[in-house]
């Protein structure tokens, strides 16, 4: 049976490069689909104010509408607290049996900082999103239980997306047209 990939994150917003990555993974995993799920408050960000959840889940579901293996969730954002990875992963192991997280470099090299991370690990295949091979197996104390997978360079950050906004400076190519229609109609980032 094919493996389901989460996908999780603050997505805010959503960009080509998260979907970019995210077709590459299901690519080379051959995965069945992947869920996106946007957090409500991130462990590893609580002093980072995101745009309203609704917003966030709402933009993904325009990103990927034409997509048929990419799927969302608000599990994460239905909750009033902060959003664990494992916690999720518990959740979707009731209704799939092969699960893996998929996760930038970044976020791997601070693993051993998370909720039960070996418990993370027994849940779910990690996927590691390497850039620049800049982790090296054996440097970290997961590296031998994840997969390592080269992942696009697409060099677009919602950071610089939402600082585009505010400055006025046009974000195509950046995002879908939908979310981008999405981002000035509800007047995000301003």
């Amino acid at each position: 049976m094919k493996a389901v990939g989460i996908f999780g994150g603050t997505f805010d917003p959503i960009h080509l490069g998260h979907l970019i990555c995210a077709q590459s993974v299901y690519e080379k995993r051959e995965l069945e689909k992947i869920i996106f799920i946007p957090c409500k408050i991130s462990p590893h960000k609580r002093d980072i104010i995101s745009s309203e959840s609704l917003h966030r889940l709402e933009m993904i579901k325009l990103a990927i509408d034409d997509i048929p293996y990419f799927d969302y969730s608000d599990f994460e954002i239905s909750k009033e607290e902060i959003s664990f990875s494992v916690d999720t992963l518990l959740h979707f192991k009731n209704k799939y049996d092969n699960l893996e997280l998929i996760m930038g470099e970044d976020n791997f090299l601070s693993l051993d900082t998370w909720r039960k991370p070996e418990e993370i690990i027994e849940l779910s295949t990690i996927i590691v999103l390497q850039r620049n091979i800049s982790v090296i197996p054996g440097k970290n104390k997961y590296s031998k239980s994840v997969v390592y997978l080269d992942s696009p360079n697409i060099d677009i950050n919602a950071t610089d997306i939402r600082e585009r906004i505010k400055n006025n400076r046009p974000i195509n190519f950046l995002v879908t047209e939908k979310v981008r229609q999405y981002i000035y109609l509800n007047n995000l980032y301003r």
